[in-house]
């Protein structure tokens, strides 16, 4: 079956009737001598990271650059230039970009809203994808874009770069083979400094700002600083709070410990507290995770989200995980681990964050702090035991496993990212519902109660949909 590549683009999500159509629209086996051809969607703030990041990668080459805000588009290809790098080609409207056969994959640094979306158009066009957390702006479409990635047969990496870190394989090492003992409970620690957003009134569109294509699947609503750059991450249309911002982290480092999927029951409590202005997402949340595991023992994941001043549980935060000890026997140690000296721990400034992980167990306790360093503290008289650190490269394995063809090897794959992302979905319907929800893990859906599914579905302003059939 020929494929009309520009019916294809205009239908604007809808899906391509036989899974070759991939490669018919641009996918390509690539040469043992070529590059791989990236294209980097949403510069503004962690696509520079990106573009950073793939810089780096010798078997890449950043081939384009496409944002909406033609300000931040033009200074990040001057940037790129003054790399020593090839002028990417720009693009406004990922529509496009995806046209261009000679692109490999393609990096997702949108706003929450776009991921899935763009992620499954750029799988119909025959493009691997990486996209950044959370996966999905609501179950539903993570769902699809799982589907979308498998009927495509593309490589599809999720931004939770902590996979890649051998300090974080070497702890989750840890709390999976015995060295806390019976593992029954993780808790994903999110204490960030945030200060209050104001109110932003509305205003003309900034010159140089397609807000309409910005605004994609959401509700066009007019233009304020509050629903633009950064602050779209606290407006429900957009955003999904700090669990889907920070949070989705140390969700996904949590569940990979206890090794489980999706939960049973979510209950979450919290509120917008201590501001008066335009955020609508909290800025303090806790909510529980129940899971049935595979072993038959239930286990019980804590999220703890706060916005001010706080404390440095085991240390999280305070600078004391500067120092590394040798893994404990059976372990792989972690490759080109960092040893240094034990570091005082000193005076520590009230704004610094505390982000990580805890992992309880029969025989002690395991502390994460960030995304690569760890702690553990043996018996009931917690007795330091292993530690260490240890960071990896998130985007060479994404270039690697799109030349090996290999989706086996991605370090975090799209259904774990997706699982990951629905427990943040989970609480913050629980939270806005204000109820305990009961899930159905084979079904993905909230038991007897049809209000959360709605939230978990979402909704799409025309033609921004994620289709059902795909």
């Amino acid at each position: 079956m020929e494929i009309d590549r520009r019916n294809f683009l205009t239908s604007t999500g809808k899906a391509v009737s036989v899974g070759a159509a991939a490669l018919a629209l641009g996918g390509k086996i690539l040469g043992a001598n070529e590059r791989v051809r990236v294209a980097i969607c949403g510069v503004r703030g962690r696509g520079n990271d990106h573009i950073k990041g793939f810089a780096k990668v010798p078997d890449c080459e950043i081939a384009a650059l496409c944002d909406v805000d033609e300000n931040i588009l033009n200074q990040r290809l001057e940037e790129v230039v003054k790399m020593g790098l090839s002028r990417p080609k720009a693009y406004v409207d990922v529509r496009e970009l995806l046209k261009n056969k000679e692109i490999d994959a393609i990096s997702i640094a949108t706003p929450n809203h776009w991921h899935a979306l763009m992620a499954i158009w750029a799988c119909q066009a025959g493009k691997d994808v990486y996209v950044e957390k959370p996966c999905s702006h609501n179950s539903f479409e993570g769902r699809q874009l799982v589907a979308a990635v498998k009927k495509y047969n593309r490589i599809c990496q999720h931004g939770s770069q902590s996979r890649s870190n051998p300090g974080m394989i070497e702890a989750i090492q840890h709390v999976q083979k015995g060295t806390l003992g019976d593992v029954y409970m993780a808790r994903a620690i999110c204490y960030k400094w945030r200060n209050t957003i104001g109110r932003a009134q509305p205003e003309p569109v900034p010159a140089g700002v397609n807000y309409e294509l910005w605004t994609g699947p959401a509700p066009l609503k007019p233009f304020t600083r509050n629903r633009f750059h950064y602050n779209w991450h606290w407006i429900w249309d957009t955003g999904n709070g700090e669990a889907g911002n920070q949070a989705i982290h140390e969700v996904d480092i949590a569940r990979w410990g206890l090794g489980v999927r999706f939960p049973v029951m979510v209950s979450a409590m919290g509120g917008h507290l201590m501001f008066d202005d335009d955020q609508q997402t909290p800025n303090v949340l806790n909510a529980t995770f129940h899971f049935n595991s595979d072993d038959g023992k239930p286990k019980v994941m804590e999220l703890a989200i706060r916005h001010w001043i706080t404390n440095h549980e085991a240390e999280i935060g305070s600078g004391a995980y500067k120092s590394s000890a040798v893994p404990a026997a059976g372990l792989t140690p972690a490759p080109g681990r960092k040893v240094t000296a034990t570091q005082p721990l000193g005076a520590v400034d009230a704004k610094t964050n505390t982000i990580g992980n805890l992992f309880y167990g029969s025989n002690g306790y395991l502390a994460i702090d960030g995304y690569d360093a760890y702690k553990t503290w043996l018996t009931d008289r917690c007795e330091p035991g292993p530690s260490g650190s240890g960071s990896g490269d998130h985007f060479a394995n994404f270039i690697a496993c799109v030349r090996s063809r290999r989706g086996d090897q991605i370090h975090s794959p799209i259904d774990e990212g997706h699982i990951s992302t629905t427990l943040v979905h989970l609480a913050n319907a629980s939270y806005r519902l204000g109820r305990i929800l009961r899930f159905d893990p084979t079904n993905e859906q909230v038991v007897d109660d049809e209000e959360a599914n709605r939230l978990l579905r979402g909704a799409y302003r025309e033609p921004y949909v994620v289709r059902e059939e795909i």
